[in-house]
């Protein structure tokens, strides 16, 4: 069920996000793990919390949906390449609808870190250096890799490079997510990815 908002502009953003047109299961585990992988990176580089997650699920009024730590974490899990993944069958539309509002409702309240942390990782781009040597975005990528290597099955397959270039691409991509149509963003990548991807 859709959330009973408090505001127009609350209903607006659920109702901008129509109903997928998929047509195997493939594409519903990639958008599983494309969520999951970019609120993981919204973790490392601003430091949410399950509890800040629950919080914006509130304001939202998507308590329904995402009421508390057991429903987050089972949601999460849901990823098929999490090492805690349960594997549930089909994704839960209302569940990507609200975790998209979610995810873009925390980068909107991060929007200023975002932005300061993509123009050092685009100057220290112009100027040849390692982003990693500054220390917002040094932090930002240790954190990412640490999650990464914890939560994700897969991570003894990626390179160095690799997860590096993945961590700079989700941080571009999460400050495009807080801006005032990030939800229709987020949610137009998301069913790209899934209908492009090898896995669909």
């Amino acid at each position: 069920m859709p959330p009973t908002a408090n505001t127009t502009s609350d209903s607006s953003r659920w109702q901008d996000l129509s109903k997928p047109k998929l047509t195997n299961d493939g594409q519903l585990e990639n958008i599983k793990s494309h969520l999951d992988l970019v609120l993981l990176a919204l973790e490392a580089i601003a430091n949410i919390s399950s509890e800040a997650i629950l919080e914006a699920a509130k304001d939202l009024n998507l308590e329904s949906v995402v009421g508390d730590r057991i429903t987050l974490w089972r949601l999460r899990a849901s990823n098929p390449q999490r090492k805690s993944s349960r594997g549930r069958k089909k994704l839960d539309v209302e569940e990507a609808r609200s975790l998209v509002l979610i995810i873009c409702y925390l980068a909107n309240q991060h929007q200023e870190l975002l932005r300061r942390a993509v123009s050092l990782l685009e100057q220290a781009t112009e100027q040849n250096q390692a982003p990693h040597q500054t220390a917002l975005l040094g932090d930002y990528l240790d954190k990412f890799i640490n999650y990464y290597q914890e939560r994700i099955s897969n991570f003894s397959d990626i390179s160095t490079v690799s997860s590096s270039k993945l961590a700079w691409k989700l941080l571009i991509d999460i400050l495009f997510y807080s801006g005032q149509n990030g939800h229709r963003l987020l949610w137009i990548a998301i069913f790209d990815a899934a209908q492009t991807s090898p896995n669909s």
